[in-house]
């Protein structure tokens, strides 16, 4: 049985690896800031702004996940959250580093959640694949420092896996969430001009490529992790009108306002491009989801 340790497991993706793991008879084991909390696996105890971990999680451990980072999507981006954003990650991956270099730990691969922010917030027609640079705006330079962070981890000789997460769709969490509520309430709509895309993908998906890059020993370097089918903020929004079975308004939510609202921020609602899965595809998975109203479908009246 393979024991993979997962930094950051306790959140959205964390919670659908760990069961994805589990029904496939491996042995995760959570770092976590919160290990007092009854759960049905094992955790230790770590704080990566202060350095702290606890080194028994490394005994036997054949891979690393690194899914820890602050929710991007949370709280305006003040100059001091941005830095909280940052730091959180490479301190993150740097504490792994460390105590992984110290202990003499060789996994087979470190596996690092990095997301399609890496191409920058932007609404353009090119369509992003892996050979893209970075964007120069805040998010493209978060998932780059992310990244380049954990190429570290190549100096102790593990592959290298970093996987560019897209919107998850979950019911109780994240950016659907935040679409749901309003919809239900008679008021979905598309935001700002409507036209920028949602690279997505559903959890099923999701954990169906982690446990790929996990078993294949092909797969490494960068990976989107996202749907291949590409739709807008307004596609998008009137398909979840419709699973829903709530009217969907023709008036899109102003540009302005959601400014005012997120400052900043806004540009994760704002913009989007196209984000190709076709690597992915190319090293033999095939996507469970690629029907966005399907996979709404499955979510949400399961």
């Amino acid at each position: 049985m393979q024991k993979i340790l997962i930094a950051g497991g306790t959140g959205l993706v964390g919670s659908y690896l760990i069961k994805g793991l589990i029904d496939k008879g491996y042995e995760p084991v959570v770092l976590t800031r919160s290990p007092k909390i009854q759960r049905d696996y094992k955790t230790f105890a770590w704080d990566p702004a202060t350095g702290y971990i606890n080194k028994d999680a490394f005994n036997g451990v054949n891979i690393i996940v690194n899914l820890s980072g602050a929710n991007i999507g949370e709280g305006r981006w003040t100059k001091a959250r941005k830095e909280e954003i940052i730091e959180s990650r490479l301190n993150s991956t740097q504490l792994l580093y460390k105590t992984a270099k110290e202990l003499n730990i060789k996994a087979d691969k470190y596996i690092s959640a990095s997301a399609t922010g890496f191409y920058g917030a932007v609404s353009v027609d090119h369509i992003f694949t892996e050979e893209d640079a970075a964007a120069d705006d805040f998010l493209g330079q978060v998932c780059a420092r992310w990244e380049d962070e954990a190429e570290s981890f190549s100096e102790l000789g593990s592959d290298l896996v970093k996987l560019r997460l897209g919107i998850v769709l979950d019911s109780n969490d994240g950016a659907l969430k935040r679409m749901v509520t309003p919809t239900k309430s008679y008021m979905g709509t598309a935001l700002g001009s409507g036209k920028q895309y949602i690279p997505w993908v559903h959890p099923g998906d999701l954990t169906g490529i982690f446990l790929k890059a996990i078993e294949d020993s092909k797969i490494t370097g960068s990976y989107n992790v996202v749907s291949p089918s590409f739709v807008t903020n307004k596609e998008f929004m009137k398909i979840l009108s419709s699973v829903l079975e709530k009217p969907f308004l023709g008036l899109n939510a102003p540009t302005l306002i959601i400014k005012l609202l997120f400052g900043e921020m806004s540009d994760l609602i704002l913009e989007g491009s196209r984000v190709s899965s076709k690597k992915i595809m190319d090293a033999g998975y095939r996507f469970v989801y690629t029907d966005l109203e399907e996979a709404l479908i499955n979510i949400l009246k399961p």
